[in-house]
């Protein structure tokens, strides 16, 4: 007879063993001859369902040409990137990856709502729907309060919050963040890092965050170092987050 127990290490073994990206032997060389810039070199590695990564390193390390080749913006001078969860109705690429950036990039004529609305609008929601849809991730986030704000009335913590809903309410199987703290004080930069685990565990999404921040890397069980374009350090931990 199968076990309560056992059925739960079973899925937990599946959602570990399930992976949503994955970089064989990715370079990404900038221009040619001899002023060509190696960003990235010869890097591979695997982004289960459950992960947690912190992605560290000194600028210019190739943190943020990672995630941009993992996102599907860029795509590398040799090697490949695979989403062998994602692929869904385009098998070309990523269908299911949100990514965050330093600054909030919030569009100014468009109030909270409709900005975290905006991505779903463009997959073609109904307006209505997209709308709903907004509201219920700003109160997941904790901002259902500012929704019909504008965002120069926004405090930068606030906008930032913004900006990770706009990711989240498109529930991503992925959320990729680029030093989405670097602006903030300490305490608002740990309150946006507790909503970003908080919110992946509640959609169930594999999470790396680029940081210089040791104490916002310190809450990620998952580490990965970069140098000099490689992957220098990587741990994994193979159980989905409680």
């Amino acid at each position: 007879m199968t076990t309560r127990a056992g059925n739960r290490a079973a899925a937990q073994h599946s959602a570990a063993a399930a992976v949503v990206v994955q970089c064989t032997d990715v370079s990404r060389t900038f221009g040619a001859g001899p002023t060509a810039v190696h960003a990235m070199r010869e890097v591979s590695c695997r982004v289960p369902q459950w992960a947690r990564i912190a992605l560290t390193g000194p600028s210019g390390s190739g943190k943020s040409t990672l995630l941009h080749l993992i996102a599907g913006l860029d795509t590398p001078t040799a090697g490949s990137v695979q989403w062998p969860a994602l692929e869904g109705p385009h098998p070309g690429g990523p269908t299911g990856i949100g990514m965050a950036f330093q600054g909030p990039s919030l569009l100014p004529s468009l109030d909270v709502t409709e900005n975290v609305a905006l991505p779903l609008l463009f997959a073609e929601k109904p307006h209505q729907e997209a709308m709903h849809h907004a509201r219920a991730t700003l109160d997941l986030v904790e901002i259902g309060d500012l929704a019909a704000k504008l965002p120069d009335e926004l405090a930068g913590g606030q906008a930032q919050r913004v900006a990770i809903a706009r990711v989240l309410a498109a529930r991503p199987a992925v959320i990729l963040a680029d030093e989405p703290t670097g602006q903030l004080d300490h305490p608002t930069a740990d309150r946006v890092i507790t909503i970003v685990l908080d919110a992946a565990v509640s959609i169930g999404a594999a999470v790396i965050i680029a940081t210089h921040d040791p104490a916002i890397a310190a809450r990620l069980p998952d580490q990965w170092v970069m140098r000099d374009g490689q992957l220098h350090a990587r741990t994994h931990t193979d159980c989905p987050p409680t």
